[in-house]
């Protein structure tokens, strides 16, 4: 079994609902960063398989949120997220278990 880390996503948001990534593999979300490079705030939204684990969060003009966690997908799943603004911009990483 082969454990890679990886950038799952790293990229602008949309302002509607779009797949950032959609595993090829067992894959763990390790970490998530957000940041929004606008003068003004914004909110922003990431699902993992359906199920909104940051919904509706408030992000402040020119700064970052880090979030740690450890979530198991499965082959298939699906992750996707948007934000009230294109300055909203993800990087989602990972491990990937073949």
């Amino acid at each position: 079994m082969a454990v890679t880390a990886t950038s799952l996503y790293r990229g602008a948001a949309a302002t509607s609902s779009t797949t950032l990534y959609t595993t090829t593999a067992s894959t763990v979300v390790t970490n998530i960063v957000v940041t929004n490079t606008a003068a003004t705030a914004a909110t922003f939204t990431l699902t993992l398989d359906g199920t909104a684990v940051l919904s509706g969060v408030s992000l402040a003009a020119n700064s970052s949120a880090f979030f740690d966690l450890k979530q198991v997908l499965a082959t298939s799943k699906i992750i996707a997220g948007y934000a009230s603004a294109t300055t909203v911009n993800f990087h989602v990483s990972g491990v990937l278990i073949v």
